[in-house]
């Protein structure tokens, strides 16, 4: 089952137990568009589907994606088709900017933060969302997973000062998602077998998570940053 599946039939609670790092992903940037006032000219790099556009009804949201990542995704909500290492627009013109589990697919992402922080004006937020123990997706455009140190390095490279980078999930959720992932990989009619089997499994794990103390098998990790005035 897809995450945007999930989220039309699965209760709250089961969502946020079982997609915790969508979920938290989710929740990350609603907390980031109430943080903006309104009126603020926002950047989404790396856009996609530009599934996050109603979060930020109250300011003005610019969808930029270069449209490669998924030939079954709908890129017709897109402002503008662009690389990010190369943004048409000019210096300082947003108040703010989000990239999220977009990083890993961009093959010079030490260039597309420093574009993103040559379009923020001074001490604008930027929001990153980036992949650390995940399964190869959009191929064959996906290059990188992160280290909490990766991310840093390249934020403070592009001139942010970095606020607070999090991981999302610990290990117990980690061995959950692979265990949902591993059934997922049978055939039809055994993989309903296989998930029943790996249901009990799957959903108690979670439980135990926060014996991870140093969260070293996260799934990913959500960094907050500014722009260095």
């Amino acid at each position: 089952m897809t995450y945007a599946r999930a989220r039309r039939i699965l209760p709250g609670f089961l969502l946020r137990w079982v997609y915790h790092f969508e979920a938290e992903l989710d929740r990350a940037v609603e907390t980031f568009a109430l943080t903006l006032p309104a009126q603020a000219l926002v950047l989404d790099a790396g856009a996609g589907e530009a599934r996050h556009a109603p979060c930020f009804t109250r300011q003005r949201y610019l969808a930029v994606d270069l449209a490669v990542g998924d030939s079954a995704w709908n890129y017709r909500n897109l402002h503008v088709i662009a690389d990010l290492a190369a943004l048409p627009f000019p210096d300082a013109a947003f108040d703010a900017a989000l990239n999220i589990v977009t990083l890993e697919h961009l093959p010079e992402p030490a260039a597309a933060l420093a574009e993103i922080g040559r379009v923020l004006q001074p001490a604008a937020p930027l929001l990153v969302v980036a992949p650390h123990q995940w399964e190869v997706h959009q191929a064959p455009h996906d290059y990188y997973r992160y280290t909490r140190f990766g991310l840093q390095y390249l934020l403070e490279k592009a001139h942010f000062d970095v606020i607070e980078i999090r991981a999302v999930g610990g290990l117990y959720r980690f061995v959950a998602r692979r265990l949902w992932a591993a059934a997922l990989l049978f055939p039809l009619p055994w993989r309903w077998l296989a998930l029943f089997a790996a249901a009990p499994a799957a959903l108690i794990l979670p439980v135990f998570d926060r014996l991870d103390r140093d969260v070293v098998f996260t799934p990913g990790y959500i960094a907050l940053a500014r722009r260095r005035a």
